[in-house]
C-alpha cells in the first residue's frame, strides 16, 4: 500500500507539472500513415497493441483526478501497450464535452487537451471517435433530440444520418475538434501527430435501412469531409464489422442472425476511398451466449482470420481490432478462459502481422486505474495487478513490437 501511494504521489506531481513536461519531453514521433495494408511510422512498419480507456477525458476535467491518465499511461508503456483509443465526445449531462450544438465547456476540453498531451509526453498513440452510436454519453440520440427542440421534424435516432441539421451539427463537431489548439501542447489537434488517427462514430448502427445504404451514404459523406478540414490523420469507421448485403456468404457464416438488421456492411463501408483502415470489434460472449466456450473460442478465430483475409484481398488496407475482451460475469467464467481469449486474439493478429499482413494490433476493452470503481465492470482490467492476463498482454504486445524493430515492409501489390 505504500508502494502504490508513493506512485500515486508521483504521478500527481508529474500531472501538475504537464504543461511544461508535455511539450519538452514529447515524442519525435511522426505522423501514422499507411501504404497498402501497413501503417508506416518514421519510414518503418507500425505494429502495436493497445487498449480502451474511454473516460481519459472525463477523469482528466478535475485536475485533481488527473493522476489517474498519468498512472495508466505509465502503466502501459510498461507492457508494451502503446496505442489508446478514447472518446472525443461527451454529450450533453455531467461534465458534457458539447453542452449544446456548437457550445463545448472549456473545462472538459482541457480534460481532452491533457489526455493527449500526456499520451505525447509518454509516447503513447490515440485514436479518438467522434460521437455514440448509443445513447451513453449523449450520442446520436443527444443529437436528434436537440435537432427536434429547434422545431425539425425528426422521430427516430436513425434521422441522424438523413436530417441536415443534424448532419450539420455532426460536421461542426469535427470541425471544432480538428480546429482544437491544446492548452498544454500549444498544437492543434489535427497537427498533432500523437493523435493516430479518427473515428466517424463507436459501433454505428441503422436499424431504419437494413441494406446498409444508409449509413455507407453517411460514412461517405462524412468521411470526405473530415478529410477536407484534416488531412494528416488517418481515418476509421469504428464499426464492429458485422458483414451485409455485399457479402452474402460471411453475413450467413460470421454474423450474429441479430446483427443483419442493424444496416452495416463491413465490406461496403470500408471501400470507401476516404476510409484508411478498417475497425472490428470481438465480443463472442454477448453474440453468442448460447454456444459453449470452445466453439465461441473457434468462432473467434474464424472472425479475425476472415476479416483479415477480407482486408488484404477485397479491402487492400490495414485493420486494427478495435475492442475485445472476455467478461467476467460469463456464466462459468474462469481466468483461464479469458486467457484463452487474449491468447488466441493475440496469436491470430501476430501471425498475419509476421507476414506483412493487414493486421496492426489489438485494442482490448478495457483499461482502469487502480480503485477506479466507477468504471469498474466485467471486461475492466487494472494493468497493475499484473494478473495472467496482463503478462499475456505484456508478452503478445513485446513480440508485436519486436516485429515493428525489424522494419519489413509488405511486398503486396496494391
Amino acid at each position: 500500500m505504500k508502494c502504490l501511494c508513493f506512485v500515486v504521489l508521483l504521478a500527481i506531481l508529474i500531472a501538475q507539472n504537464s504543461s511544461d513536461l508535455g511539450v519538452k519531453s514529447a515524442s519525435s514521433d511522426g505522423f501514422v500513415s499507411r501504404k497498402g495494408v501497413q501503417f508506416i511510422l518514421n519510414g518503418k512498419p507500425f505494429y502495436a497493441n493497445g487498449f480502451n480507456a474511454y473516460w481519459l477525458a472525463y477523469e482528466a476535467t478535475d485536475s485533481t483526478t488527473r493522476f489517474k491518465i498519468t498512472y495508466v499511461f505509465q502503466n502501459a508503456t510498461i507492457h508494451d501497450l502503446t496505442i489508446v483509443r478514447t472518446w472525443g465526445f461527451r454529450d450533453g449531462g455531467y461534465r458534457a464535452l458539447q453542452i449544446a450544438p456548437g457550445v463545448y465547456d472549456e473545462k472538459t476540453f482541457q480534460g481532452l487537451d491533457f489526455a493527449i498531451a500526456e499520451a505525447k509526453r509518454l509516447g503513447i498513440k490515440m485514436i479518438i471517435t467522434f460521437v455514440n452510436n448509443y445513447s451513453d454519453f449523449g450520442g446520436r440520440k443527444q443529437y436528434v433530440d436537440w435537432a427536434k427542440n429547434t422545431g425539425q421534424n425528426v422521430s427516430s435516432d436513425d434521422d441522424f444520418y438523413t436530417n441536415p441539421l443534424v448532419k450539420q451539427y455532426y460536421k461542426n463537431h469535427v470541425k471544432t475538434m480538428v480546429n482544437r489548439v491544446n492548452t498544454f501542447t500549444k498544437v492543434e489537434y489535427k497537427d498533432e501527430p500523437t493523435i493516430m488517427g479518427w473515428e466517424l462514430m463507436n459501433e454505428p448502427q441503422c436499424r431504419a435501412d437494413p441494406s446498409g445504404k444508409t449509413l455507407t451514404a453517411w460514412m461517405n459523406e462524412m468521411a470526405l469531409y473530415v478529410k477536407s478540414v484534416d488531412s494528416k490523420h488517418l481515418l476509421s469507421t469504428g464499426l464492429e464489422g458485422f458483414y451485409g448485403d455485399s457479402s452474402p456468404q460471411r453475413k450467413t457464416s460470421l454474423n450474429p442472425v441479430a446483427a443483419n438488421v442493424l444496416g452495416t456492411d463491413f465490406i461496403a463501408n470500408h471501400k470507401l476511398d476516404a476510409i484508411d483502415f478498417a475497425s472490428i470489434h470481438s465480443y463472442p460472449d454477448l453474440w453468442f451466449p448460447n454456444l459453449d466456450e470452445k466453439s465461441r473460442l473457434n468462432l473467434l478465430r474464424k472472425w479475425l482470420e476472415c476479416h483479415l483475409e477480407d482486408a488484404q484481398n477485397i479491402l487492400k488496407k490495414p485493420l486494427i481490432l478495435g475492442e475485445f475482451g472476455k467478461p467476467t460475469n460469463t456464466p462459468g467464467y474462469t481466468q483461464a478462459q479469458r486467457d484463452a481469449v487474449f491468447n488466441a486474439t493475440f496469436d491470430t493478429i501476430y501471425e498475419s502481422a509476421e507476414k506483412g499482413g493487414p493486421a496492426a494490433g489489438a485494442l482490448f476493452w478495457h483499461v482502469i486505474s487502480d480503485g477506479m470503481n466507477n468504471f469498474k465492470d466485467p471486461l475492466s482490467i487494472v494493468l497493475s495487478e499484473n494478473s495472467t492476463t496482463v503478462n499475456i498482454i505484456t508478452e503478445e504486445s513485446r513480440k508485436l513490437g519486436l516485429i515493428r524493430g525489424k522494419g519489413k515492409l509488405s511486398k503486396t501489390k496494391i
